[in-house]
């Protein structure tokens, strides 16, 4: 068929597609739960050092790899770094005219290559040993150049490729991925990295706006509809419209919060006296609160679970602010 002309496509050419994707997806899963078993019973040794070494490492974690396996290199560099262990690739070319001098004694080298006998690696490879730079390698072949040289050699299963022959790395490059994922995550747990650690490294975007606190967007001050429990509706109406929150909160002598008026509390009490009520008496009492150092994402499942549309912030017992759904929407909370 000439060159920039499309075959139509039948419904038995999607058929084979579906199936040339189940396929691989089966290959695929297959080799993760290689690795997987492999990770209970041969790797056991090699992954409890490996952590060790990198929870010791007082530089940055050196990731590198050739091709395929350097793709994987800088998504696991990316992750350490986003999780609190400091990562960084560099490229087995580039480490060959200069960017060795990227690499320290403090550092810890994690090097990806399937084979084992990647060419490109071996300037850093011979760098490593020559400054003793602690050397971790993930290949699929223990014999391999690499694994000799190293001091932790993780040795991934032999797996058939989803490629049908046998050439483009997919099932191999997957579990390297995986691989790297597994040490991130059991790095971030042995270092009680939290949310908050996340947050101060994630700060842009939605995932920025999920992890900041109900205390960055809430209401305070003269922005708090706030009545005393003994005010008349009249002026109490007058307070909750003007704050425009849809919500009025119902405070004590103290300053405690006691409950809050909504629009569906004036509704329910609806009639000719309701303007010379008392706010105690139309309040529902015990409303919904939250602290300020709530995370946002929190405060958003709260609200929707709920079916409500604000929450009081409160500090021993006394409100301090509030956050409406629409702060958590501006903010790009969901």
């Amino acid at each position: 068929m000439p060159a920039g002309l499309k075959r139509d496509v039948l419904p038995g050419d999607r058929t084979e597609a579906v199936l040339s994707a189940t396929r691989t997806l089966q290959l695929e899963a297959e080799g993760l739960s290689a690795l997987k078993a492999a990770l209970a019973s041969d790797l056991v040794g090699s992954f409890a050092t490996a952590l060790e070494t990198l929870r010791a490492c007082k530089g940055r974690v050196i990731v590198t790899g050739m091709g395929k396996s350097g793709h994987v290199g800088l998504k696991v560099a990316a992750t350490l770094s986003s999780t609190g262990t400091p990562a960084y690739f560099v490229h087995p070319s580039e480490a060959s005219h200069g960017d060795l001098g990227m690499i320290t004694s403090d550092d810890v080298i994690l090097a990806f290559s399937w084979s084992g006998e990647t060419v490109e690696l071996g300037n850093i490879v011979s760098y490593s040993r020559r400054f003793a730079v602690p050397l971790i390698a993930v290949t699929s072949n223990p014999d391999s150049t690499l694994a000799q040289a190293a001091e932790i050699v993780f040795a991934l299963p032999q797996v058939k490729e989803a490629c049908p022959h046998g050439l483009a790395p997919t099932t191999s490059t997957l579990m390297q991925l995986a691989l790297g994922d597994c040490l991130a995550i059991a790095l971030l747990e042995s270092k009680g990295f939290t949310a908050v650690d996340f947050k101060a490294l994630h700060p842009g975007g939605q995932l920025g706006a999920r992890l900041k606190f109900v205390s960055d967007l809430m209401h305070k001050g003269d922005r708090l509809p706030l009545a005393d429990l003994n005010a008349v509706m009249s002026e109490a109406i007058v307070v909750m419209t003007e704050k425009a929150l849809g919500c009025l909160g119902v405070v004590d002598g103290n300053g405690k919060l006691m409950g809050i008026i909504t629009d569906g509390d004036l509704r329910r009490n609806m009639g000719d006296a309701l303007l010379a009520r008392r706010a105690g008496e139309i309040m529902t009492p015990g409303p919904k609160t939250v602290a300020p150092d709530l995370l946002a994402s929190a405060a958003l499942e709260i609200i929707n679970s709920s079916s409500i549309t604000a929450l009081f912030v409160v500090e021993d017992g006394r409100p301090v602010g509030i956050i409406h759904v629409h702060d958590l929407l501006r903010a790009g909370v969901a």
